[in-house]
């Protein structure tokens, strides 16, 4: 039986020494941040989606060609990167030291470069190049460079987050209310009907005529 669980376990171990703490610190930190405040993750699934994302790339760059069993500090590395993205302008405490947002992940790429070695830095640094590319394909390719966003929440993951269901969405930003995924397919399917593709009791009117005409 082939152990497909231990594609999982390796985003579960870290290092040795007080990486368990840091590690873990920074983890529940960035995760918890992006999944209520950002705005790129407001629909049911999307979060999941990131994450399966960065741990695919994780899996076949750290492990596939570094040959690495742990990949947890590349994935921290990944969410403190997105993390930088949405919140471009702020500061950031790292240990004692404040500075722009925007360096945070390099600060900790730093950080493992000087303890750990290059070899550890460029294991943890595929969090980044994986984060990296997520931005790059759904944000800045479609938006800037017209292309087309092809990585999208599966509608089976939407159902199992919820989307199936009217929410309350509340993020750092607003409070908004989500309705269900369903409800507006039915709904744009039972309105959609008509003469002329128009919606409602409009498009169910038969032939106008001029007025003062005969």
């Amino acid at each position: 039986m082939p152990e497909i669980w231990r594609l999982a376990t390796p985003f579960w171990l870290t290092g040795g020494g007080l990486s368990i703490l840091f590690d873990t610190y920074f983890l529940w930190t960035y995760s918890s941040a992006l999944e209520k405040d950002s705005p790129r993750f407001n629909r049911p699934g999307d979060f999941f989606t990131y994450i399966f994302f960065l741990e695919v790339f994780i899996l076949l760059t750290a492990g596939g060609i570094f040959r690495y069993p742990v990949f947890l500090s590349a994935l921290v590395l990944g969410l403190a990167y997105t993390y930088s993205q949405d919140n471009k302008g702020k500061k950031a405490r790292f240990f004692i030291v404040t500075f722009n947002v925007i360096w945070l992940p390099w600060a900790m790429l730093l950080l493992t470069l000087v303890m750990g070695g290059p070899r550890a830095a460029m294991i943890q640094g595929t969090g980044l190049l994986a984060a990296h590319l997520y931005d790059f394909l759904t944000r800045l390719y479609p938006t800037f460079g017209g292309g087309r966003n092809y990585i999208f929440t599966p509608e089976f993951v939407k159902r199992w987050f919820g989307g199936d269901r009217p929410s309350v969405n509340v993020k750092g930003y607003g409070t908004a209310f989500v309705p269900a995924a369903t409800a507006q397919r039915s709904s744009t399917r039972g309105t959609s009907t008509g003469i002329g593709g128009f919606s409602g009791t409009w498009g169910t009117r038969g032939q106008g005529r001029r007025l003062g005409g005969d």
